[in-house]
């Protein structure tokens, strides 16, 4: 396994695994580790030969209105950005919480900040 093959399977969680396309280690997908291997070799070789279709990076979404895909916060022309207090959560839901907070820090999606508690 190549260094960069290792550094991708590090970060995503046991039931999903990368695939490469025509060996370019440029352009992954994210495969469930469910699927058979006829079954992954099928998806990988339409996804190669429709790889053009895929927007690989936001540059690659030409044509694509940017307000489709990124985020933007609109705030008063004068605003002042305040701390909020902590709030609590209900009991009842924190655990489901925290799983779901767990499991968006092992895919990625979001990462803690190093003075947060």
């Amino acid at each position: 396994m190549k260094d960069k093959e290792r550094q991708f399977t590090k970060q995503w969680p046991s039931h999903m695994k990368y695939a490469f396309l025509e060996g370019d280690h440029n352009k992954y997908v994210i495969l469930s580790n469910s699927l058979t291997t006829s079954e992954e070799e099928q998806l990988v070789k339409i996804l190669e030969a429709n790889q053009k279709a895929i927007g690989w990076t936001f540059s690659n979404l030409k044509g694509i209105n940017p307000s489709y895909y990124m985020h933007k916060v609109l705030m008063e022309e004068n605003y002042k950005p305040i701390a909020q207090p902590q709030r609590c959560l209900n009991p009842k839901i924190k655990e489901v919480v925290r799983k779901e907070v767990i499991k968006l820090l092992e895919v990625g999606i979001i990462y803690p900040i190093s003075n947060s508690k």
